[in-house]
């Protein structure tokens, strides 16, 4: 089967860009091949600048991609990718904000993903709670994971390298390798 190594992995934070106790910034310093898209404002959440950066991050390079998202950065991978224009394996879309809460719904609406994709959500994440989250996974077209009480899922959370997530990733990168690679399917039969 592939590894990771075939798959370019590309963190999207959401507001604040994750400091370093963030678990994206965590994963990020294990793994050096692991990219981050910055923005130009980390304070302001755009959503089409935003998305016009990880475009633009997207199209450097025809790689399969593995999105490892966040907060304000979920709804970044779903406006960017609403044309489904990149090769997308995978995206792990953790605690997404509301997109009612930033104006941003109507834009996210009719979007679906068609790549694996999972929504994991929180009980009690202040920006959007498991229910909603699991509306707009449905809305998306993503499978849900409810994670339970871990607030905004974020180094405020105290999370260290979130082994749960982690998890999360390595399934939706097996399940992007099975895709890719249909061959595979006979031998989880």
């Amino acid at each position: 089967m592939t590894t990771r190594d075939n798959y370019r992995v590309l963190i999207v934070p959401g507001l604040h860009g994750s400091g370093p106790e963030h678990w994206q910034s965590r994963w990020e310093a294990q793994h050096a091949d692991f990219e981050r898209v910055h923005q130009d404002d980390w304070s302001i959440p755009d959503l089409p600048r935003w998305s016009w950066k990880l475009e633009q991050t997207l199209a450097q390079s025809d790689r399969p991609t593995l999105i490892v998202a966040h907060s304000f950065g979920c709804l970044t991978t779903i406006h960017a990718n609403r044309h489904g224009r990149f090769n997308i394996a995978g995206a792990l879309l953790v605690a997404p904000a509301d997109p009612d809460k930033f104006h941003v719904a109507n834009a996210l609406r009719d979007v679906r993903l068609s790549c694996p994709s999972v929504v994991v959500g929180s009980t009690n994440d202040p920006w959007m709670n498991a229910a909603r989250a699991s509306y707009w996974a449905d809305v998306w077209g993503c499978g849900f994971l409810n994670a339970g009480a871990l607030g905004h899922i974020n180094a405020e959370s105290g999370l260290g390298d979130w082994e749960q997530g982690w998890q999360q990733f390595e399934r939706l990168r097996d399940i992007a390798d099975t895709l890719a690679h249909p061959r595979h399917l006979s031998v989880l039969r």
